[in-house]
């Protein structure tokens, strides 16, 4: 059975390779092929990977933290629109404890001490689905710090809506001068994680990529998508 991650897509050098990395652990955990597919920016597009594979059964793995627009409709409509019939189509990854730790690991590594504010900053996404996921991400991550994280995105969302930008909830959240960490709550290198080092905090963590948490949830969703399609 085909494994293919579908990624949003990026113009950052460094993302792409970190996506194709991300691809690459996958593969080397997988009894069968793994295929990668974008759904904006740049290709293949998944309607045309999946309409190359012929009737050969898959398993279409949206990497994307939360449930939002590309998973409820662009993922479905490039199934739709390739034709093939045998496609089953996981969870998007987040939330999920597995990000959650990886998070955590992540905030570690790039210097995070306990007492430290700590913000989640994600993307960025007027889809309320999404952002419902965002905030079980956070609630997740408060869990492993042991404080209240605040929620912030990278980017404004189309049509307003959402939280603030990042930037804003790190200076609200040094208020009393505390020092302030960021965890990145996005995949790969690009603007948005640009956007995060130029937020103004003391300490801001790498994305997820290819993180041994990520992968091991990637094989969880597809391991459950397998199971359904059996």
């Amino acid at each position: 059975m085909t494994t293919l991650l579908v990624a949003h897509g990026t113009r950052s050098a460094a993302g792409v390779a970190g996506i194709s990395e991300l691809a690459a652990a996958v593969s080397a955990n997988s009894a069968g092929p793994v295929q990668l597919a974008f759904v904006d920016v740049l290709g293949p597009h998944p309607t045309q990977v999946l309409a190359g594979l012929g009737d050969h059964p898959v398993v279409l793995v949206p990497l994307f933290l939360s449930s939002g627009y590309h998973v409820r409709v662009d993922v479905p409509a490039a199934v739709t629109d390739s034709a093939h019939s045998r496609v089953t189509v996981t969870r998007a990854l987040g939330p999920s404890p597995e990000l959650a730790r990886a998070m955590l690991d992540r905030l570690l590594g790039a210097g995070w001490r306990p007492g430290d504010a700590v913000v989640l900053a994600a993307a960025g996404t007027s889809d309320r689905h999404a952002q419902g996921d965002v905030r079980a991400a956070a609630a997740m991550l408060s869990a492993l710090v042991g404080s209240r994280v605040r929620i912030a995105f990278a980017a404004p969302s189309r049509g307003g809506g959402g939280y603030p930008p990042v930037a804003e909830v790190v200076r609200q959240a040094r208020i009393g001068g505390r020092r302030v960490a960021v965890a990145s709550y996005l995949l790969a290198e690009g603007l948005f994680q640009q956007r995060l080092r130029e937020c103004g905090a003391d300490v801001v963590a790498e994305p997820l990529g290819i993180h041994p948490a990520v992968v091991r949830l990637i094989a969880r969703r597809r391991g459950e998508a397998v199971l359904v399609a059996a």
